[in-house]
């Protein structure tokens, strides 16, 4: 055959493909409504059905990149939602190119270790081409058996496409059993065991963020293919802030969107995650991406890690003074409630902070309790702000010795007494006035003397001052501190970042 035209039903098959195949390798064809338009009578043709099919595999590896593998025997789901099908050949069509559609979710995962490993295995690169062999084949095929599809990027990162949520997190746990030879996901359709010579390989944990369904956010696929749009830069995000959060262990991140798209998939016919009660979402407040706030979760599926579930009161109570701008007294008192409560639920830990806190050379569950009561007793009763954002200060370093203590909580400590630090120094300077003004009514006769003399020896002036910033005499200070939270609402503005601005 030189011309389509040419075509009969004397034309051997294989002389049909191969005059197609060219086309569709030069380029002239690379759809499948392209080849519709080319070849309209072969298309009619019962005859050329097979020849056509080929064609169009051949058309779906050369130009659906990301997608090149799917059909509808295997990816059922995804093949619905990305592919206009055509009407003579059910199992053929277009990709479409341009997606704004609820049912599709992006999880982006992380190898921990992965550069180590490849330093380390540089004079056996047998290993590596192990490992290339595990996320390009069993990886894969894991993917698949979760109804999604999934692509290496850059070495260590991969990319998960799935038409459901459950779809979405259930892949993303699997990879994460495979990888860390653990067996969360439990689902007895879907082995993640590792088989050959992969089992040769150490284990690694894997950081993941997952997000969509939701129809404001395209997916665009580019000619060549490739992924592009917000929503997959949401996912990459989201695992950046999961790695930060656990830098060493392995841990998921989710919209808050993606975590209410699995409660309504699993409200009738529940997944082996739910039956098994494997995982539990912890709502993580808002992130900032590029301007963006993304209400967030994290999925908890270690048992270890199950006691965040008895604090998620706490932690949200927090989020919503946060959100209303409490910061005369609610969101201090909030902190110290959720971390009160966090040592009271978590494991028994025992530390040595680098200076003893309140005479104390160890701390413990008990003692850091006993910590955060005076903290409050300096807040509500003293009204001793320095003091009591310097015990915040401590109680932070504390909790940065605290094996498995939330790096999460952690973030929300530092933010919020960073926000009060920012208060300390107009506040001590407008107390230090008011001390000097009633210097006679806060000091014994003896003091103010002493007061007076010590203008002049600086050193002796300032333990005074700050003695006398403690005295009942002085009767503004809650007010101060309250005007001082009103009058900088550009200061107290809070939000955790991740990711770049």
């Amino acid at each position: 055959m030189k011309d389509i035209n040419e075509y009969n039903d004397a034309v051997p098959e294989y002389e049909l493909f191969s005059f197609l195949y060219d086309r569709v390798i030069s380029r002239e064809i690379s759809t499948f409504s392209a080849l519709r338009e080319f070849a309209p009578a072969v298309i009619q043709s019962k005859r050329a059905y097979p020849a056509v099919m080929r064609v169009f595999e051949l058309i779906k590896r050369l130009n659906w990149g990301f997608f090149a593998g799917i059909s509808p025997a295997t990816h059922k789901k995804i093949w619905r939602e990305l592919v206009i099908p055509d009407k003579a050949f059910p199992d053929a069509g277009d990709l479409k190119r341009t997606l704004s559609i609820s049912n599709l979710y992006v999880a982006m995962l992380d190898i921990h270790g992965y550069t180590k490993f490849c330093q380390d295995s540089r004079k056996n690169l047998s290993m590596l081409h192990i490992l290339d062999r595990a996320i390009n084949l069993e990886i894969r095929d894991i993917c698949a058996k979760c109804h999604a599809v999934c692509q290496r990027e850059r070495g260590d990162e991969i990319v998960v496409v799935a038409a459901s949520a459950t779809d979405a997190l259930m892949s993303a746990l699997c990879i994460i059993d495979y990888f860390a030879k653990t067996s969360v996901a439990a689902d007895p359709q879907i082995s993640t065991q590792r088989s050959g010579e992969t089992a040769t390989l150490p284990a690694f944990e894997v950081s993941a963020g997952i997000t969509g369904g939701n129809t404001s956010v395209p997916l665009i696929i580019t000619e060549q293919g490739n992924l592009s749009g917000f929503l997959l830069n949401t996912g990459a995000r989201l695992q950046t802030r999961a790695n930060e959060l656990s830098p060493v262990e392995s841990r998921i991140m989710l919209t808050k969107q993606v975590q209410m798209s699995f409660v309504k998939e699993n409200a009738v016919e529940k997944c082996s995650l739910c039956k098994n009660d494997a995982v539990y979402f912890l709502d993580t407040g808002n992130l900032e991406f590029k301007g963006v706030l993304l209400p967030t979760c994290e999925a908890v599926y270690r048992k270890e890690d199950r006691y965040k579930e008895q604090v998620s009161e706490d932690l949200n109570r927090l989020f919503n003074s946060i959100k209303e701008n409490l910061w005369e007294q609610r969101i201090f008192t909030d902190l110290i409630g959720l971390l009160y409560k966090t040592v009271q639920v978590m494991p028994p830990f025992t530390v040595t902070p680098s200076e003893p806190v309140n005479g104390m050379q160890t701390l413990n569950n008990g003692s850091f309790q006993q910590l955060c009561r005076t903290a409050l007793k300096h807040y509500l009763n003293d009204e001793d702000y320095p003091a009591a954002v310097d015990m915040l200060l401590r109680l932070i370093e504390i909790m940065q010795l605290i094996p498995r203590f939330d790096r999460l909580i952690l973030d929300y400590a530092r933010g919020v007494t960073g926000k009060y630090e920012q208060l300390l120094e107009e506040f001590q300077a407008s107390i230090d006035r008011e001390v000097d003004q009633k210097a006679n009514q806060v000091f014994t006769e003896t003091n103010f003397k002493a007061f007076i003399a010590a203008k002049n020896a600086a050193g002796v002036y300032e333990k005074l001052r700050a003695m006398g910033r403690k005295s009942p005499e002085l009767t503004k200070k809650k007010t101060l501190w309250y005007y001082l939270i009103k009058a900088n609402p550009e200061k107290m503005a809070m939000t955790i970042h991740s990711g770049k601005k």
